[in-house]
């Protein structure tokens, strides 16, 4: 008998925790099947229509014949493999375990975001371990990336686009990539961070001439977490941090969060992810540090759910260049500019109806890109002159 695909042994598990309680189980599988079984693109629209043939009708039998969850699982999940060990398949070809990485990696991402803290409580190995990812050899211009909420390090990739690479090419930037389980509290990722960079620069083969991190979205949080804990603990790699630059980051919190709505609208920009955007009661420690833009624990430690923003100032590193960029829908004027999409100018620039809680940033070092959404801030040509402009020096 042919082994299952990998993707399919992780998906069995981790879907199974995902919609645990979950009426329409199998419905989501099916989506992520189709989703996976099209070679959809990490990015994009999602195409949630039936399956057809053997797999469809398999899928529509299990959901009118059981009202188990975990045995409906369990047993559409058996049906994917017999029908993909059915199917005969030449090496490399689409579908196949080499070509469906990406997708795979997609998945796994999309459930630590929404469960990641719980996969990290119960030890399932599809808790995702936070490591630094090179694409180039380490040089003097370290250019650190962290993604954003239900992402990983390929998604920097969009449209053909990577800031890192184009930065790497432009200026002679040396750029890695975290990954992380986002599903986790800011703060937990911003000591995991911390940790990961103090080992690495004591083993950086070159002498660090400046140092530059870029944070999107939920990833500016994760770093300016990371800033605030190594610089506490005394570590030695915030004294290398010259410029720390915030794409579309919800410094001030995201009021879809507030409503219940994130996954609903951040997670529907993946094919892969938008199945799980059905999950949206079950949010994860870090889908709820969004409500306020949770940076440290004592934001969170009285209650993760809590309504009224009570954290206490977290202030931007001292002697680093920050910048913050900002997405919006519409122009200025319009309605549609208070918002990327997904999170408010206001909050992406660090500004507060409260002035004793603005971040300070200099009107300088803002910008704001007119009809971009939160996500093209990875692709836009616009987004990247100014990141080339603000790194240049």
């Amino acid at each position: 008998m042919v082994a299952p695909p990998r993707f399919l042994q992780e998906l069995r598990g981790s879907v199974r925790l995902a919609v645990d309680g979950v009426k329409g189980v199998t419905n989501i599988v099916e989506a992520v099947h189709g989703s996976v079984a099209r070679v959809a693109p990490v990015l994009g629209a999602a195409n949630e229509k039936p399956l057809g043939g053997i797999a469809g009708l398999v899928y529509r039998s299990i959901s009118g014949t059981t009202g188990l969850v975990g045995i409906g699982l369990d047993r559409a999940l058996d049906a994917v493999e017999l029908v993909l060990q059915a199917v005969p398949r030449a090496r490399g070809a689409a579908g196949s375990d080499e070509t469906i990485a990406p997708q795979r990696d997609a998945i796994v991402s999309a459930l630590n975001g929404v469960l990641g803290d719980h996969l990290e409580r119960t030890g399932n190995p599809l808790a995702i371990t936070a490591q630094l990812l090179r694409r180039s050899p380490p040089g003097p211009r370290p250019l650190l990336l962290v993604h954003g909420l239900c992402m990983n390090e390929q998604q920097w990739t969009r449209n053909g686009h990577d800031h890192g690479q184009a930065l790497a090419s432009s200026l002679g930037c040396n750029p890695f990539y975290l990954r992380y389980n986002t599903g986790r509290h800011v703060s937990a990722n911003g000591a995991s961070l911390a940790a990961c960079l103090e080992a690495t620069f004591l083993d950086w083969p070159v002498p660090v001439e400046s140092f530059a991190i870029i944070g999107h979205s939920m990833g500016g949080l994760v770093a300016r977490s990371a800033v605030h804990q190594a610089i506490a603990a005394g570590m030695a790699w915030p004294r290398l941090l010259r410029r720390l630059v915030f794409l579309g980051t919800p410094h001030h919190g995201a009021p879809l969060e507030r409503v219940g709505n994130w996954l609903h609208r951040g997670l529907g920009i993946s094919p892969y992810a938008a199945p799980f955007a059905r999950l949206s009661g079950l949010r994860s420690a870090g889908i709820t540090d969004l409500r306020h833009g949770n940076v440290v624990e004592a934001d969170w430690a009285a209650s993760r759910f809590r309504l009224r923003d009570t954290r206490a100032v977290t202030p931007l590193p001292p002697g680093v260049a920050c910048f913050a960029l900002a997405g919006s829908l519409g122009r200025a004027g319009s309605r549609s500019w208070q918002s990327d999409g997904l999170v408010s100018v206001q909050s992406a620039l660090g500004k507060h109806a409260r002035r004793a809680r603005e971040l300070g940033i200099p009107a300088s070092r803002t910008w704001v890109a007119t009809g971009v959404h939160h996500l093209d801030l990875l692709s836009s040509q616009a987004v990247y002159r100014k990141l080339r402009l603000w790194l240049k020096t």
